[in-house]
């Protein structure tokens, strides 16, 4: 049996030496390897890819009350131009239609209303329609042949 420093009989108590320390320092250098090797695997993997965004073209000219009823959004045209309004409902995601009469768009679920533009008006809805882009399509004349509405 060693001896220890003190002179008592019994295990030698363990030296932090040369080899401890390489040893502690392999371990780090691995895990900051490790580290730097998954991180980018990690965004690669939460990566997302934008959609495309989806242009509906809509001839013109419009109806005479100057708004047009699509699947995904209703666009009003006006002689300044046109905009273009979601027809989901931000409360619930109910489909909205527009009250041509009350002139302003009404959710049936929940009677949520709002502006033309937009804007909310009433209900439990708290946040305004998402709008979409508007590109007048003219002729060479300088009359409006389509709009295209880029979802």
């Amino acid at each position: 049996m060693e001896t220890s420093p003190a002179g008592n009989k019994g295990p030698r108590a363990a030296d932090p030496g040369r080899r401890t320390l390489l040893q502690r320092w392999v371990q780090w250098l691995a895990a900051a390897a490790g580290v730097l090797f998954l991180y980018p695997l990690l965004r690669f993997t939460a990566f997302r890819v934008a959609p495309k965004p989806r242009l509906i073209e809509v001839p013109a000219p419009l109806p005479l009350s100057g708004v047009h009823t699509g699947h995904d959004f209703i666009l009003f045209g006006t002689k300044e131009g046109a905009t273009a309004v979601s027809r989901v409902c931000t409360h619930l995601g109910c489909r909205i239609n527009y009250q041509q009469d009350k002139q302003y768009i009404e959710c049936p679920c929940h009677q949520s209303r709002f502006t033309p533009a937009g804007v909310r008006i009433a209900g439990p809805a708290q946040k305004n329609l998402p709008t979409y882009e508007v590109t007048l399509k003219k002729d060479g004349d300088g009359r409006v042949t389509a709009y295209v509405v880029q979802l």
